[in-house]
């Protein structure tokens, strides 16, 4: 027996479609917005209104930004050679927390992931050939996350790049074979940057 009205299950709903979020977890938040002040909760609905209506992929590395070119890509300051390939926007965070790391990035929004329905046609591996093509990139940092999918990702975009002038290296194994990006501290990624290898 459902004890809420449509509206407030909807919501619950809504909730628990969000990662992480469980049922109760679900009702807690649904509590919270039903109890907190109108423009709280009328605020974080706009804000999410904003966010998906203005915040896009960046036009070269597939960043996330508001404009045409992230910060990053529109920064002269930065080393335009060195392109570190992630998978996420998240693990570009991560990285440029490390301090240790000058280039550039391109985000392949997701792995090669046979099971999950995610082959390199998904990804923007076409756009950074393009890019490496086009612009003369002399190194291509491969970041992917060092789990099964993130190396075989990794070993697909080197082999495709093979024939390429560009020299191709990875991070160091500072960081945990299985781990994630994501929740690698600073110095460990520091270390994997400044001890990257050649593919």
């Amino acid at each position: 027996m459902n004890p809420y009205g449509p509206a407030m299950s909807r919501l619950i709903e809504e909730f628990e479609m969000l990662p992480g979020i469980g049922r109760k977890s679900a009702e807690r938040l649904a509590h919270f917005i039903l109890m907190c002040p109108a423009e709280k909760a009328l605020g974080l609905a706009d804000a999410i209104r904003v966010v998906k209506t203005t915040v896009r992929p960046c036009s070269i590395c597939y960043n996330l930004t508001e404009n045409d070119l992230c910060h990053i890509c529109a920064d002269s300051r930065r080393d335009h050679q060195v392109v570190c390939v992630v998978e996420q926007p998240r693990d570009l965070i991560s990285l440029e927390a490390s301090g240790a790391y000058q280039g550039v990035y391109h985000v392949l929004q997701g792995r090669i992931s046979p099971l999950e329905g995610m082959g390199p046609e998904q990804l923007t591996i076409d756009a950074l050939q393009r890019r490496i093509r086009q612009t003369g990139i002399r190194e291509v940092v491969m970041a992917t996350n060092p789990t099964v999918e993130g190396d075989g990702t990794a070993l697909f975009i080197s082999n495709l790049l093979a024939d390429d002038p560009v020299k191709i290296t990875r991070l160091a194994r500072g960081i945990p074979s299985g781990s994630v990006l994501e929740f690698a501290n600073r110095e460990m990624l520091a270390d994997a940057l400044r001890g990257r290898q050649t593919f």
